[in-house]
């Protein structure tokens, strides 16, 4: 089987397709086949060395996958040879092949695409935690969402809405603007890019403030930090959350004071330690996704698939921070 994996520390262009031996399924495990595996910015810090975990090289990127069940092995039961599934790795997925929990497959509904499947788990999962147990959104509340067009972004969008929120989308193009609409957002803005001085900092803050209303945000979904968290934050309601999700645009320092001025919380979102802490709360969330997919609330949008060969662009176009929706390689 053939790997595109990193073998030093370095961006995209140092990962390398290798040949390794087929795996075989031990007791308790599965193989499966990889058909697609999605890109997220995870992938983009763990060949950089800045993520979380940081695994023994060599080895693959490529946290979320879908593909078919190769081989099952001794203990495993309710799944077979040929089940098309979505599998969730931390790393691994940039391989023809992956070694997977039985415990953690879901199954890929019929019609859904290989394609789709590996891009739903990840970017929901993340935001649906973030806006029902960390943000405890609630209808008629207003939800601005940052870095609105990339793939957790636009989940926030139709998450939000789906539960009942107004939402306002800020992105860094009309291009994005247009994708934000179609994906629901009631109202969008377009800031300009970082870094900010402190007039372009207050500036900003100004445009967050008038896009969300004289009330302001009641949740606010922070995927991008950076000089923009500061000026987010200034446009929190009374009691509103601010969701720390990542930080493309680097890691902000907040002035504190602000939240006491607005009596407002401000709020991590870590998806995979909540998952691994609270194993049936996650799997009763992933299964309100697949209902809410189900009846067309939501969808990923999948904008761009590249061949394996080229899985280094895919990574390359994400650290660049200019993906709408969800990425993906198409591996076999």
């Amino acid at each position: 089987m053939r790997a595109l994996v990193s073998k030093a520390v370095g961006g995209p262009e140092t990962l390398e397709m290798v040949a390794l031996p087929d795996l075989a399924a031990g007791p308790g495990q599965v193989v499966v086949a990889v058909k697609a595996c999605a890109i997220n910015f995870p992938d983009v810090l763990i060949i950089e060395d800045k993520y979380q975990f940081k695994p023994q090289r060599p080895f693959a990127p490529g946290g979320e996958i879908a593909g078919t069940i190769a081989s099952i092995g001794e203990g495993v039961t309710g799944w077979e040879i040929g089940d098309r599934v979505i599998a969730m790795l931390g790393h691994g997925g940039l391989c023809e092949q992956v070694i997977a929990d039985p415990a953690k497959l879901y199954r890929l509904p019929e019609g859904r695409s290989f394609a789709e499947g590996a891009s739903l788990i990840l970017t929901y999962g993340t935001t649906i935690h973030a806006l029902l147990d960390r943000g405890h959104i609630k209808a008629g509340q207003t939800l601005l969402v940052l870095g609105a067009a990339g793939g957790v972004g636009l989940a926030a969008i139709e998450l939000g809405k789906a539960f009942g929120a107004k939402v306002v989308a800020a992105v860094s193009s009309e291009e994005k603007a247009a994708a934000a609409k179609s994906a629901g957002a009631d109202e969008t803005l377009i800031y300009a890019r970082a870094p900010f001085d402190r007039d372009q900092s207050k500036a900003l803050a100004e445009q967050f403030k008038a896009a969300v209303g004289r009330d302001g945000a009641d949740v606010i979904y922070d995927p991008v930090g950076g000089d923009y968290a500061e000026p987010a934050l200034r446009s929190i309601a009374w009691e509103g959350k601010y969701l720390v999700v990542g930080f493309p645009a680097g890691i902000p320092k907040l002035p504190l004071n602000l939240t006491l001025l607005k009596s407002c919380d401000v709020c991590g979102v870590f998806w995979g330690a909540f998952a691994a802490r609270d194993p049936q709360a996650n799997q009763a969330h992933i299964e309100t996704l697949f209902d809410l997919w189900e009846q067309g609330e939501i969808a990923p949008r999948v904008t761009e698939v590249f061949t394996f060969e080229d899985g280094g662009k895919a990574i390359a176009k994400m650290a660049a921070r200019g993906a709408i929706g969800k990425l993906v390689v198409e591996v076999s």
